[in-house]
């Protein structure tokens, strides 16, 4: 199976259809439920919710999901009898699948169904209409890069005893949005060359600072406490986001002392110094957390 364990999770929604195509008075029959076999519509429709939950069972490569819906609907046309599927659930993956297979199979019930008094009954197209959900659904386009500088705060790093990591993950993955990493820089975890460098890049108009190292409960972990003093507005939510995505991951997490906040227009988060613990808080907000720079210029959601 795909490996889905960095992905946050969001309102998944997918609607697939289907057709039975039979002659005119047997689709009528079936709406009436007269058919020798009974009621088609209720059964099929009942049909779809449980393949819908099934479907892990049946696609090999589908993730068990948590189904929050499973909306059935039948249409009458001249010779077909439309169906389709709307599936909901909160995850880290599409219910693509899952609507494709609950309709396939509310498809087959009817045919079933149908089959012993029409020598004509046949299923159409199976097709998936819409899907929503999940990191691409909250891309934006921009007409040019983002400008950003990272910070590696560490006393060791910075006296060449360690090598540094976590500022090189945070650069790597910053390819992948649409951000432009101009400076990266190490400086010793002291609050004034902390201080210097985050208001000098400020003051180059560099709009996102990604600091790593100095979160945590260590004599020397004087990050946040630095960053407090520069930002004007704290972003709680950025952070909170950070937490809760680590805190599925490895308890450890609740003892990140991680804050974000903006210094004018300028963006500052401050990372763990853990590459484990940098990569799991850059799956957590980004790309959504770039959607705050049209919102600072006045832009809704």
């Amino acid at each position: 199976m795909i490996d889905i364990s960095a992905k946050i999770e969001t309102l998944r929604t997918a609607i697939a259809e289907t057709s039975v195509f039979a002659k005119r008075e047997t689709l009528e029959r079936a709406l009436k439920g007269d058919t020798p076999k009974g009621e088609v519509l209720p059964v099929a429709r009942v049909a779809a919710v449980m393949a819908a939950k099934k479907t892990p069972d049946l696609i090999a490569y589908c993730h068990p999901l948590a189904i929050d819906s499973v909306k059935v609907d039948f249409e009458l046309k001249e010779v077909a009898l439309l169906i389709r599927v709307e599936v909901k659930a909160i995850g880290r993956t599409g219910v693509e699948m899952e609507a494709l297979t609950a309709a396939s199979m509310a498809a087959l019930n009817v045919y079933d169904m149908l089959k012993g008094i029409d020598k004509e009954v046949a299923i159409g197209t199976l097709s998936l209409l819409e899907k929503h959900g999940g990191k691409s659904d909250f891309q934006e386009k921009i007409s040019k890069p983002y400008l950003a500088a990272v910070l590696v705060s560490s006393n060791s790093v910075s006296a060449g005893k360690k090598t540094d990591k976590s500022g090189k993950l945070i650069v790597e993955n910053m390819k992948k949005y649409p951000v432009e990493v101009l400076h990266y820089e190490i400086v010793p975890d002291e609050p004034k060359a902390i201080q210097e460098k985050i208001l000098s890049w400020c003051g180059q108009g560099i709009q996102l600072i990604l600091t790593t190292g100095g979160t945590g409960l260590g004599p020397q972990d004087i990050t946040v406490e630095t960053v407090k003093k520069i930002i004007d507005r704290e972003i709680p939510g950025i952070a909170e986001a950070m937490r809760v995505f680590g805190q599925r991951r490895t308890p450890y997490a609740m003892l990140s002392r991680s804050v974000v906040g903006l210094k004018g227009d300028t963006l500052i988060v401050t990372l763990p110094g853990s590459s484990r613990g940098v990569e799991e808080s850059l799956a957590a907000i980004f790309p959504n957390v770039l959607h705050l720079f049209p919102m600072i210029k006045g832009g809704g959601h």
